[in-house]
């Protein structure tokens, strides 16, 4: 089984320390909720953001968005040799089950997050997705992996096949990818550091290489084509 952690993600509602700035509220207001009830986004409230400790890297969730789309729309969560894990920058995590189908319009996916973060698990009857404070490292304790391998522009130079080749020796892998814009990770992450490519790339471009040589590798046997 591939674990797979989008870590440090910039998916957060917006902080009561902008919550009275104009662009926030005028956001909400057409949104028809309240100002601590909106993801912050960097599209809209990018004035407002400027007063935010680490501002120019917060308000992303668009990035949570594609990777989760790439990830479970893969031939190999459809085979059920997949789990992905969504952790914040405020330490909380987001459990995804494999069979969740997360809705491709983005302003559907800003409002399905919106309510996670709300209700705490959406939906309730199902817990397709459940959010819980949790820590990066708490979460992978919890995983228990026999192998971590964190993808980093700065990291090992690897190919992509002869990785995915790498991930198949082991039984319970984990890959973390940041899911952030650009900067480090701010959790204390350890593990083998792995670069796929000579140029920095875009966190679900890491993802969809990670899975696919990863597809790629498994044996015939353990893996249905």
């Amino acid at each position: 089984m591939l674990h797979i952690v989008i870590a440090d993600a910039e998916l957060e509602l917006v902080p009561e320390k902008i919550a009275e700035h104009p662009a926030v509220l005028s956001y909400a207001r057409r949104r028809g909720r309240k100002p601590g009830e909106v993801l912050l986004d960097a599209t809209y409230h990018h004035s407002a953001m400027k007063e935010l400790e680490e501002g120019d890297r917060r308000g992303r969730p668009d990035i949570v968005h594609f990777c989760l789309i790439n990830a479970l729309e893969s031939i190999l969560n459809k085979e059920g040799r997949l789990r992905v894990y969504v952790h914040t920058r405020n330490d909380e995590v987001i459990y995804v089950k494999p069979e969740t189908r997360i809705p491709r319009n983005y302003n559907r996916f800003v409002g399905l997050m919106e309510s996670l973060f709300r209700k705490g698990a959406v939906p309730p009857d199902l817990s397709l997705l459940r959010l819980e404070s949790k820590s990066l490292e708490e979460l992978i304790a919890e995983i228990n992996p026999d192998a971590i391998f964190v993808m980093h522009e700065r990291g090992e130079s690897r190919r992509p096949a002869d990785f995915g080749r790498e991930l198949t020796g082991y039984t319970n892998p984990l890959v973390i990818i940041g899911g952030f814009p650009h900067g480090d990770f701010r959790s204390r992450v350890e593990g083998r550091r792995i670069s796929l490519y000579k140029k920095p790339l875009m966190a679900w471009t890491v993802l969809n290489e990670v899975v696919v040589s990863y597809e790629n590798a498994l044996p015939s046997e353990k893996f249905i084509s």
